[in-house]
């Protein structure tokens, strides 16, 4: 049990590192129910899915998953920055519509699900191995889940709090981070 619980916070930091960065353009009650449940059912539901799939699609994969996890952050990171970039350099009657609404901008549900799966690819090798341990899958992916949800909450009040202090250079940092995190997964150190 004590292993599967640091399997959960491992697979996790990941998911707190890259919703600090989604969390400096501002969160709000919808963007923390969204992530929560994204990541919270992709971190659960991917081992029940690497078990499923067996060994003939998660073997090759499984070796090569955190390559696969870590272009789509890092895609998914060039894609915040140019967005930053092209909100900067938008019509002027755009950006003083914008800046009416002092709430944080909202959170687009297909990039928090490129996020989540980039994040949680990884899972379907870890499903599968658990496969072979005498451990309840079921269990393993509720802990997993529960543990991706606080995490994953806790990066974007982390976030929130770096973006507050940083302003409009929020989301610029945000998609750095996405992108540096993208990096260290692909290297393997998170």
């Amino acid at each position: 049990m004590i292993a599967l619980l640091f399997i959960a916070v491992s697979l996790g930091l990941s998911n707190l590192a890259a919703t600090i960065g989604i969390g400096v353009s501002g969160v709000d009650n919808r963007t923390r129910l969204h992530v929560g449940l994204i990541f919270g059912v992709l971190e659960a539901g991917m081992p029940i899915a690497g078990l499923v799939l067996g060994r003939a699609l998660v073997g090759p994969l499984g070796a090569n998953a955190h390559y696969l996890g870590g272009a789509l952050l890092v895609l998914t990171g060039l894609y915040s920055l140019a967005q930053t970039y092209r909100s900067r350099h938008a019509d002027p009657d755009e950006t003083s519509e914008a800046s009416l609404n002092t709430g944080p901008p909202p959170q687009h549900v297909g990039r928090l699900l490129i996020t989540g799966v980039a994040l949680s690819i990884d899972n379907l090798a870890v499903g599968f191995a658990m496969g072979t341990y005498p451990v309840s899958l079921i269990l393993a992916a509720i802990i997993i889940g529960v543990v991706s949800v606080g995490m994953s909450l806790l990066g974007l009040e982390l976030g929130r709090v770096l973006g507050y202090t940083l302003g409009q250079r929020g989301e610029l940092l945000g998609g750095i981070v996405l992108i540096i995190v993208g990096i260290a997964i692909s290297a393997q150190l998170l």
